[in-house]
This record gives C-alpha cells, sequence and structure tokens, in this order.
C-alpha cells in the first residue's frame, strides 16, 4: 500500500525556506492530486505551532498529518526529501516529510504501520537519505 501511494508523489529538492514552506511542499502533490483540500495544509501546520515539532518521529524524518475531518478527500501519502536539512521547532533538523492523509482510522493504523516497519530498518533510512533522485527513493520502498 505504501508504494502504491507515494509512486506518483515523491518531490526531491536541495533545500526550503522554513519548515511550513516544507510542509506545504511535501502536500502539493496531494493537493494537486485530489487527496485533500487546502485545510488539511492549515491544519497541519496548526498541529506543529500548537503542539510542538511531535510530528518529527526520528532524527531526520517528520510525519506532517491532521484529523480526516480536516480536509482528507481520499487516503493518498506525499514523500519530500530534502538534500539540506530545514529546521522544526525545537531545532529539530528534518530532510525527509512523509505526508499521511488517511480518510478513516484503519487505513491510518495501517499506513502507519507500513511506514514504521520500512523506518525500522536502519538501512532503509540511509537508502532514503542518500537517495538523489525519485527512482532512488521508490527503490527503497520495496
Amino acid at each position: 500500500m505504501l508504494k502504491e501511494l507515494l509512486k506518483n508523489n515523491i518531490t526531491i529538492l536541495n533545500e526550503v525556506s522554513d519548515w511550513k514552506e516544507a510542509i506545504k511542499t511535501a502536500a502539493i502533490p496531494l493537493k494537486e492530486g485530489g487527496f485533500i483540500n487546502e485545510n488539511y495544509i492549515n491544519a497541519m501546520l496548526e498541529n506543529v505551532l500548537k503542539n510542538g515539532p511531535y510530528i518529527v518521529i526520528m532524527p531526520g524524518i517528520a510525519i506532517p498529518h491532521s484529523r480526516p475531518e480536516d480536509g482528507v478527500l481520499k487516503t493518498g501519502m506525499s514523500l519530500l526529501k530534502l538534500s539540506k536539512s530545514v529546521k522544526f521547532p525545537e531545532n529539530k533538523d528534518v530532510k525527509l516529510l512523509i505526508v499521511l492523509a488517511a480518510n478513516d482510522s484503519d487505513k491510518h493504523l495501517k499506513l502507519i504501520s507500513e511506514l514504521t516497519e520500512l523506518l525500522m530498518e536502519d538501512k532503509s533510512v540511509e537508502k532514503l537519505f542518500s537517495a538523489k533522485s525519485k527512482e532512488e527513493v521508490f527503490e527503497c520502498l520495496c
């Protein structure tokens, strides 16, 4: 499911100006693909402002998300890989953002489970951080 959802939703950039731009940029493929609306992007930003950088789940990796009722139209995921890390609140450096938009809790749990499995493997994380192209990122998801 992870590979299928990320297939056409991977963006690679050198850098972004700040963490807000990082979340907005990471969410563009989902908005353009009809998975989320603008409200969802605003809700993700608001979550960080209100709750701090809890979405930074491990060094270098953030999973921006919000509640389904905040603007999820259909389940989807997108990934933004940055060459230069961006500072999130509390001075947390992030190079990889994976936006999660699930329209029900079962799909949300399944996606989190698959993502956790991938990120628990050190080699997978190293490959993701060193990937230079969308194809290389996609290969890491196998």
